[in-house]
């Protein structure tokens, strides 16, 4: 498998093509954002973490019946993942008030919420990422009903599995950020799930461990990256359930 273009630049990634139409490689970038891209930085070795975490959860989502977009890791920060149709959504799933959700509505922070609470977003920066609902995705022609309750389901089920997983190593799965997209007839998790899409708190301290700490000043960037990568990436605290 070859590199041969570039195919498209995120705000932390960038897509190339290879000499196997089927298969992209993903390229993680140490840039860092905030705001909508008003606050930017670089961060050395931001990337390499972000890269093990995902690789490492798609192969333990994989694990569990739930399908994704990933092959191999390459390199550092780098990783082969099968070519998708993607559909142009943000799926976030809440356990937690935090973030946006306590500012729009009237949740306090930190409060549970039972059932989760799934909200979409329509992935355009020219539009500035807008809430959805289901009768909006279906009039834009985003996703059928089908589709839709699909994706649904697929983003409680990897909730359920990510959320155990975490809290067998301290960690609070406060929100997390999907995207799907179409492989061969199936519908699978894309994008990556890393500390830069997900909200994460210790269960202990209540410390942000994850993209929180660069966007509101909570501490050192790159040690806590560092560190969340590694209790992930480790067998479970002792003790836990």
């Amino acid at each position: 498998m070859k590199q041969v273009d570039l195919l498209y630049t995120g705000k932390a990634k960038s897509v190339y093509r290879t000499d196997d139409p089927e298969v992209y490689i993903v390229k993680f970038r140490d840039d860092i954002t905030a705001f909508d891209g008003e606050k930017k930085d670089t961060l050395s070795g931001k990337g390499r973490y972000n890269a093990e975490v995902s690789s490492f959860l798609f192969g333990y989502l994989e694990e569990h019946g739930i399908g994704t977009h990933y092959l191999a890791s390459l390199e550092p920060a780098t990783i082969a993942v099968r070519r998708l149709e993607m559909f142009p959504l943000e799926v976030i799933v809440r356990n937690v008030a935090a973030g946006s959700i306590v500012r729009r509505y009237p949740f306090r922070e930190g409060e549970p919420l039972d059932p989760p609470v799934i909200v979409i977003d329509y992935k355009s920066d020219a539009h500035h990422d807008p809430m959805l609902n289901d009768d909006l995705i279906y009039a834009l022609g985003l996703a059928t009903p089908e589709e839709l309750d699909q994706i649904k389901a697929m983003a409680l089920a990897v909730n359920e599995v990510l959320s155990e997983y975490l809290d067998q190593r301290g960690i609070t799965l406060v929100d997390f950020k999907l995207e799907f997209g179409h492989h061969d007839g199936e519908i699978v998790v894309g994008d990556e799930i890393s500390m830069d899409s997900m909200r994460l708190w210790d269960k202990e301290t209540g410390a942000s461990l994850d993209k929180d700490v660069y966007r509101f000043n909570k501490g050192d960037v790159m040690e806590t990256y560092a560190g969340v990568a590694k209790r992930i990436l480790s067998p479970p605290q002792r003790g836990s359930a």
